[in-house]
């Protein structure tokens, strides 16, 4: 688990290098990571989280309506927009602290959530820029490790979570270059992740940053390891993709 600091420090690099490689492809590029999406479109959803973030920060505990978000402008004047949403976001956040009351979605009432959020939004978006400029990087291995966990424990908490439930089956997903497993079961009224080592029906196996690219559908399954039922582990990925 990251500081609450490194949380904010990882916001900072990834939007910065988010914004360069939008820059450098191009507002009108397309996303090959989000195939509905160009570089404008990317960059515009990305202030998003950030406005809402430092909304719910400043709303001390009540939850900040997204309908009143100022919204981020079209053309040259998103990416400029968008750096300035991440710097206040990040400033919103230090000057709170971690304990700060802050409306959380995933129940959990603390500027901390938003800080972790945050870390994990802009690393994702990062990679969808990078994939757009040609030059994607794979995430920081502690990070993307970081990132599984935050996917599964959030998972319920997701409009697909529903979707997340089954009759028991059961996935391990195992990171190669560093620590971390996790078991998922699904069980007929939602998910159950236990932190060990035990055998699934399948297991995927990667380095982190592939292991969580593939769970939220920015890269193929054939870029980790399968072992076992791999129509288990392609459903499960398919029912829970966003």
């Amino acid at each position: 688990m990251f500081t609450f600091e490194q949380y904010l420090e990882h916001v900072t690099a990834n939007a910065d290098r988010l914004a360069a490689a939008a820059e450098a492809a191009g507002l009108d590029a397309p996303v090959p990571t989000c195939p509905e999406w160009n570089v404008e479109t990317l960059v515009r959803h990305s202030s998003r989280p950030l406005l809402w973030s430092t909304a719910n920060v400043e709303a001390g505990g009540e939850m900040a309506t997204p309908d009143q978000l100022e919204r981020a402008p079209k053309g040259e004047a998103a990416l400029p927009f968008f750096r300035a949403a991440a710097a206040t976001c990040v400033a919103a956040l230090g000057a709170a602290g971690p304990e700060a009351p802050a409306w959380g979605w995933a129940g959990d009432g603390r500027a901390a959530f938003w800080a972790r959020r945050m870390a994990h939004e802009m690393a994702m978006h990062c990679y969808d820029a990078q994939s757009a400029a040609g030059s994607p990087q794979p995430i920081d291995g502690e990070l993307a490790a970081d990132g599984i966990d935050e996917f599964l424990e959030l998972l319920g908490s997701h409009p697909s979570g529903g979707a997340a439930a089954g009759t028991g089956e059961t996935i391990h997903l195992h990171c190669t270059d560093r620590d971390g497993e996790w078991l998922v079961r699904r069980e007929a009224d939602g998910v159950r992740v236990a932190r060990e080592h035990a055998k699934g029906d399948v297991a995927a196996r990667g380095a982190a940053s592939d292991l969580l690219l593939v769970l939220v559908s920015r890269a193929p399954v054939s870029s980790v390891e399968i072992f076992g039922d791999a129509d288990v582990f392609e459903r499960w990925q398919g029912d829970v993709s966003f």
